[in-house]
């Protein structure tokens, strides 16, 4: 079981849509999110504390067993590919459009994210307990919804003990080791 700590940190990370675009409005573009998220968790082994999915950004805290832009790698890869397919499979051409870019020669035509996520490392127990909290707020600090734990797409419901039976994302909480009781 991981413990924060400065020899062993948990990583804080953001990352937003190209050009702020709110890919993330709907019930069906978050799901997508989260199942991508689910399949980066499996694929990378990475253990998930904490996580928020807004109109145009994410929040995440993982454990440190892969190094922060690895961790990123496989948040951000596995998210874009799954997002950019659904996209294609369904037709939206329109917002397809709007994250196109100039071909690049690995032959990626599409962004989903910015190239410049943000990544902070968690070194403390209150550091982390700080960033949890951030996280869970955010959607009732940005207005779309009075009660955390009314927001579908954040870890606020799993911190306080009441997950629902068909949680979009599954969190670790279990899996960390706390230096109290």
């Amino acid at each position: 079981m991981p413990q924060v700590s400065f020899n062993t940190p948990f990583y804080f990370f953001t990352s937003v849509t190209h050009h702020r675009l709110p890919i993330f409005c709907t019930d069906k573009m978050k799901d997508v999110l989260c199942r991508a998220f689910d399949e980066a968790r499996v694929s990378s082994g990475m253990l998930f504390f904490a996580y928020v999915v807004m109109p145009d950004h994410f929040h995440f805290i993982t454990d440190s067993k892969r190094s922060p832009s690895d961790s990123l790698r496989y948040l951000n890869g596995v998210t874009a590919r799954r997002v950019i397919d659904y996209l294609k499979d369904n037709n939206y051409s329109s917002s397809l459009d709007k994250l196109r870019q100039e071909k690049k020669k690995d032959g990626y035509q599409y962004s989903v994210w910015e190239h410049h996520s943000d990544k902070f490392l968690l070194t403390s127990e209150s550091l982390l307990m700080q960033k949890i909290n951030y996280i869970n707020q955010n959607p009732v600090a940005d207005g779309l919804v009075e009660i955390a734990e009314d927001y579908r797409y954040s870890s606020a419901r799993i911190w306080r003990g009441a997950p629902l039976e068909d949680e979009p994302l599954a969190m670790n909480i279990d899996q960390i080791k706390w230096r109290t009781g």
